[in-house]
């Protein structure tokens, strides 16, 4: 029986030499296994109240909206700077290799709703962290993070974590 790693492939050398990507489209094309992963990506939070979910740009839209529809909750997307529409709040964030800076619109959740944050893959963890900060400066209650991948090497679980976080992955892979 196959396990959601099975459909994710590995391309070695992208985007820069010496880096093994974890490409989820593989995963997404095949029916089988989508479901299976948005199944498992929900299970934790299955029966709790979920006001909204927060898909980080731009794996975490097809993701989030999935879990949004299964779980009837709203959807909500953080997404890269000037990609957004209306008023938002900005947050900067390293990368792996640079910087960026993410943006929500700043009526995308009020104070108190029951935020779930979800992604395709946790690295460094810099994304989900300014995704973390956004939601949480607009008073949102984040019951947890939500990932396919954790590169457990490059330290983003433990960093979410001492932020508070509860962190789910479906799988593993070692070595960046």
């Amino acid at each position: 029986m196959k396990t959601v790693k099975d459909y994710i492939r590995t391309i070695v050398d992208f985007p820069h030499k010496g880096i093994m990507f974890r490409d989820v489209t593989t995963l997404f094309s095949d029916p089988r296994g989508f479901r299976m992963c948005i199944d498992q990506m929900l299970h934790p939070y299955a029966g709790e109240p979920i006001d909204k979910i927060v898909g980080l740009e731009a794996r975490g839209f097809i993701l989030g909206g999935a879990i949004a529809h299964q779980l009837g909750a709203g959807f909500v997307p953080i997404r890269k700077q000037g990609k957004l529409p209306g008023k938002t709040l900005s947050q900067d964030y390293k990368l792996e290799y640079g910087e960026a800076i993410v943006e929500i619109h700043d009526d995308a959740i009020s104070a108190g709703e029951r935020i779930l944050i979800v992604d395709d893959l946790l690295a460094t963890g810099g994304t989900a962290e300014a995704g973390i900060k956004l939601v949480e400066r607009l008073g949102g209650d984040i019951v947890g993070c939500a990932f396919i991948v954790d590169l457990p090497e490059l330290g983003g679980r433990a960093k979410l974590e001492t932020l508070g976080m509860d962190v789910h992955a479906l799988c593993n892979f070692e070595g960046m």
